[in-house]
C-alpha cells in the first residue's frame, strides 16, 4: 500500500510522530469489512497552527495502545496503525480533509478528534459515513447531541469555564481578567467562565479576546493593567502566551496569578513560557484546569509501561489526561470491534457503550488484552481506563472530574487541588 500525502493543504508530520499518511485505496468507505492486514485510527487534529500542540498530545495516547493492542493480536487479527491528519486548526482546511479521508481510507477503524476548532465543520461528515468518532471538542452545541456515531470522552468547554471559575473562587479572588485566544475553542468556554464567576461573587473586569501568535501584546495589557484584576484567566497558545508573560514581567512583573487550562499544563506552553520568563516564575504563578484523572491504578500503570516502547516520553504524557483519554477512545474501539465481531463501524458502533458500561455480571478488565480473553470466554465486560471509568449518557457525552495543577520547579505537573464535582455542577443548573 502506498503512502499518499493530501493534496488539500494537509500537512502530516509523519518525521515527528512516527506516523505515514493514510494508505491510498481504490476502495471507498463502503468497504471497510473488506479483508484487510490492518485497520487504521486517523488522529484527526491540528499538528500545525495555533493549536499545533493538541496533535502530538493525540499521538501519544493513540500510540501506546496500537502498540500493546498489536502486542495482543491485533482487531480482530488485523495489526492496527495511528495516522496522523493535519487540520490545521481551521474547518476551511478541516472540511477537505475529512472529505479525502473518508473517501480513501477503505480499512478505517474510527476517527480520534476532532478539535473545538473544527468539531462542528467536520463531524456530520463522519457521522454521514458512520465513521465513530472520538472529539475532544468542547463546544456546548455537542451537549445534546442526536449524532449517533460522536463519542465525546472529555468534558465540555463550558462545564470547563465553570471548573476554571470555582478554582479562581477557591483561592479568594473576586477580580479577574478574562485573557482568551481568538479561536474557536478558546472563547467556547468564556460565557460559562463569566456566568459561573459571577455565580460565585466574583467580577471579570476585562474581557481580551487576543488574536494569537503576535509580536506583541503590549497595548491588552496595559488595558488589562488599569483594571485591575487579582488573577488572569487564560487560554492562550504556547508562543502567545510566552509573548504575553514576558512583556508583562517587563511592564508589571509577575505579581499577579495566572489560572489556565489543560493547554497550560502541556509540554510545549511549559517549554515555551518557562524560556520567556523562567521556571521558577511559572511554578510560582501559573496554575491549570483540567479534567480529573488519577495518576495510579490497573489501567494507567500499563498506559504509563507502554508509553516508552510506543516511541512516547513517558515523563511528558504520563500525566496528561488528554493523552489518557485518546488512548481509552482506541481501546473502547478495539474492543467494541472485538466484542461485535466486526471491524465494520456501522456493526460495532452500538458495541461503544456495551464494553464501558457497569453491569451486573460484567467483569471489569483494564486493557485490550484483559478484555479480549473476557469476550473470548463469553463474558461480558466493562473497560475501565487509563482516566477513568466512563459512562456514556443519551447524548454520547461522558463528563468527570476536574482538577488544578501546577508546575515543580523542574517542568513536573503536580496536582494541586482536586474540585469539588458538587461545586462545578451547581454551577451548571
Amino acid at each position: 500500500m502506498a503512502a499518499i500525502r493530501y493534496l488539500v493543504g494537509l500537512i502530516v508530520l509523519a518525521a515527528l510522530l512516527g506516523s505515514n499518511s493514510l494508505s491510498s485505496r481504490a476502495a471507498g468507505v463502503g468497504a471497510h469489512v473488506a479483508a484487510a492486514s490492518q485497520v487504521e485510527i486517523a488522529m484527526f487534529q491540528p499538528y500545525t497552527g495555533a493549536d499545533a500542540s493538541f496533535g502530538p498530545e493525540m499521538t501519544a495516547g493513540c500510540e501506546p495502545a496500537a502498540y500493546l493492542i498489536n502486542r495482543a493480536g491485533g482487531v480482530l487479527g488485523r495489526h492496527l496503525k495511528c495516522t496522523a491528519v493535519d487540520t490545521r486548526g481551521d474547518p476551511a482546511d478541516a472540511v477537505p480533509a475529512a472529505q479525502q479521508l473518508v473517501a480513501t481510507a477503505s480499512n478505517l477503524l474510527g476517527v480520534l478528534g476532532p478539535s473545538s476548532d473544527e468539531a462542528l465543520a467536520t463531524l456530520p461528515i463522519f457521522q454521514r459515513s458512520a465513521i465513530p468518532a472520538f472529539p475532544d471538542s468542547g463546544q456546548a452545541q455537542l451537549d445534546h447531541s442526536t449524532n449517533p456515531y460522536m463519542w465525546r470522552v472529555t468534558p465540555a468547554d463550558d462545564v470547563k469555564g465553570y471548573a476554571m471559575a470555582v478554582w479562581a473562587h477557591l483561592r479568594h479572588f473576586s477580580r479577574a481578567a478574562a485573557i482568551f485566544g481568538n479561536d474557536i475553542g478558546s472563547q467556547g468556554m468564556v460565557p460559562t467562565l463569566q456566568r459561573g464567576f459571577a455565580k460565585l461573587g466574583g467580577h471579570i473586569v476585562i474581557n481580551e479576546k487576543l488574536v494569537l501568535d503576535q509580536s506583541s501584546y503590549r497595548t491588552e495589557i496595559e488595558r488589562m493593567l488599569a483594571a485591575k484584576p487579582q488573577v488572569i484567566l487564560s487560554e492562550l497558545d504556547p508562543q502567545s502566551s510566552a509573548t504575553f508573560l514576558a512583556e508583562l514581567q517587563q511592564l508589571h512583573g509577575l505579581n499577579i496569578p495566572y489560572i489556565g487550562t489543560e493547554v497550560t499544563l502541556q509540554a510545549q506552553w511549559y517549554q515555551a513560557v518557562s524560556r520567556a520568563i523562567g521556571k521558577a516564575s511559572v511554578a510560582r504563578i501559573v496554575t491549570g484546569v483540567q479534567y480529573y484523572t488519577p495518576t495510579g491504578g490497573p489501567a494507567w500503570k500499563v498506559y504509563n509501561a507502554a508509553l516508552k516502547p510506543a516511541g512516547q516520553k513517558q515523563a511528558t504524557w504520563n500525566t496528561d489526561p488528554y493523552s489518557m483519554s485518546y488512548y481509552d477512545s482506541v481501546n473502547v474501539m478495539a474492543l467494541a470491534a472485538t466484542a461485535a465481531k466486526s471491524i465494520d463501524p456501522k456493526r460495532y458502533n452500538s458495541w461503544i457503550p456495551r464494553v464501558v458500561s457497569a453491569v451486573r455480571g460484567a467483569t471489569t478488565v483494564y486493557s485490550l488484552a484483559q478484555g479480549k480473553s473476557a469476550l473470548q470466554h463469553g463474558k461480558r465486560i466493562r473497560y475501565i481506563g487509563a482516566a477513568g471509568p466512563l459512562t456514556f449518557n443519551q447524548y454520547h457525552n461522558s463528563v468527570g472530574q476536574f482538577e488544578a495543577a501546577r508546575f515543580g520547579n523542574n517542568g513536573s505537573v503536580i496536582l494541586a487541588k482536586a474540585l469539588p464535582q458538587s461545586m462545578v455542577s451547581a454551577l451548571t443548573h
